[in-house]
């Protein structure tokens, strides 16, 4: 690292090393009476040599949101390595069929999916036709292992009350479809029609759904105290969907696999079975699916999906453990803590709860930020790295803002957001040089998003 992690803690407001001092944008945007409640932390240093540009507060732990990510796909790479692939394993164990999870969060991910050009529910026609090739028309247990992560498959931090939306789904050894299952609800003939995707028998419906004539549809689904059991109300018109996130998902792809079997007419004869698969079990690997780190840090960083990042924290325990079986939420986050030391963070400056930043237990500085950023930019894959951010103006959770030139496709960032904090970070790529920032609110409002741009725009032009 070239800078000291000291010199952030100075509040400075620096000339512009672009060019002339001009209006001290930041501080007229922080004085806004809008943000008059909102309490701001902000950092920006100069990549090429570390100096630092802008700092206010930057010593200061706060709720990060989902700039959570960054420290998780940073430290994925730091244990994993930038050739790090996810593997699930489809194999044979005597007649029965065994599909081995390895923690990917993108099988089955239909965006990933669409951009190879894959079909929906390829993986199981992939596995369909492995067996036909080898002549298999009977199969005694389907055998889930999905051991590769603990049991815990819901962090204990996360809100209660949202854990049936996408964004709080259950992290298992085995995910398929982002561990939810898209349920839409049409009116025909003066009846309410719900259809799932992918569609299965594992989820039970209940229609309370009440029909309006005017007004948009609301509708969603509510868990029971019976397992993927779920109660659909609200208010339809015509039409209306939403993504629900399901319990024991592993089970989810079992099914679908079932499905997928007997619908090309081999015989499953037996039951799903959980358990762990020795390494000295006798298995005849038939098939493997793999996924790139970069796919999924992609995803994680650019579309900000939750579920790669806690397991990019897991398979870091999974694949750093010494006799252990299972990826757990503790010693990952104990191994993140350990690379950010690595950088020369203090501990004091942060706290790691979850990987993903829906906990509000979490604590960062903009110093923990600014240093997993600039050490990123130090690395051969630097490049790479920077292209799984959300690019300006163009795509990911910032592609409505910064539309306007110079800033369209020069600001790259992790966009964050829990109630009451809002936070940004990244790097803003200037025609003077590389500049990494992080912005971290609390306390503001609608308009504090639209704060934290015009800062950002600020530290891209130098107008400190």
């Amino acid at each position: 690292m070239k800078y000291k992690l000291l010199f952030y803690c100075v509040v400075a407001i620096m000339p512009t090393i672009w060019g002339s001092v001009r209006a001290d944008t930041i501080s007229q945007i922080l004085s806004r009476s809008a943000q008059k409640s909102a309490e701001f932390a902000i950092l920006a240093v100069r990549a090429e040599d570390g100096k630092v540009l802008y700092s206010r507060n930057a010593d200061k732990p706060m709720i990060p949101a989902s700039n959570m990510k960054l420290v998780s796909t940073a430290a994925a790479l730091h244990y994993l390595g930038p050739d790090y692939v996810f593997r699930t394993h489809i194999a044979l164990l005597g007649d029965s069929l065994v599909v081995i999870g390895g923690g990917d969060p993108l099988l089955g991910d239909t965006i990933t999916d669409q951009r190879y050009g894959r079909e929906p529910g390829w993986v199981c026609q992939e596995i369909v036709g492995v067996l036909k090739a080898r002549g298999i028309e009977r199969i005694e247990d389907i055998v889930i292992d999905s051991y590769f992560f603990d049991s815990n498959r819901v962090h204990p931090s996360w809100p209660a009350d949202q854990l049936n939306q996408w964004y709080a789904c259950e992290v298992s050894g085995l995910n398929y479809n982002l561990n939810c299952v898209r349920i839409t609800a049409t009116r025909q003939n003066g009846r309410a029609v719900l259809k799932m995707e992918p569609d299965n028998d594992y989820l039970t419906l209940i229609n309370q759904l009440r029909f309006v004539s005017s007004g948009n549809s609301a509708i969603g689904g509510y868990r029971t105290t019976t397992p993927n059991r779920l109660s659909i109300r609200g208010n339809l018109n015509q039409s209306a969907g939403f993504d629900v996130a399901i319990e024991h998902p592993e089970g989810l792809f079992a099914n679908l696999l079932v499905r997928s079997l007997r619908s090309a007419g081999i015989t499953v004869r037996g039951n799903l079975v959980k358990k762990y698969i020795r390494r000295e079990d006798q298995l005849t690997v038939l098939h493997t699916f793999s996924t790139s780190i970069w796919d999924v840090l992609d995803r994680c960083n650019k579309d900000s999906l939750g579920l790669a990042a806690e397991c990019l924290v897991k398979t870091i325990s999974a694949e750093n453990t010494q006799g252990r079986i299972n990826g757990e939420w503790p010693h990952g986050r104990m191994l993140v803590g350990r690379y950010l030391n690595l950088l020369g963070v203090d501990s004091e400056q942060f706290v790691l709860d979850d990987g993903s930043g829906l906990s509000r237990k979490n604590r960062l500085s903009c110093n923990v930020l600014v240093a997993v950023l600039d050490d990123l930019m130090q690395k051969p894959y630097a490049e790479r790295y920077i292209a799984t951010l959300a690019e300006g103006g163009n795509d990911g959770t910032i592609a409505r803002y910064f539309q306007q030139a110079p800033y369209r496709g020069n600001i790259y960032g992790k966009t964050g957001y829990i109630a009451g904090v809002r936070t940004f970070s990244g790097v803003c790529r200037t025609a003077e040089g590389d500049v990494v920032f992080s912005i971290l609110t609390q306390g503001g409002n609608a308009t504090t998003r639209q704060a934290i741009n015009d800062i950002t725009k600020a530290i891209f032009d130098g107008t400190f």
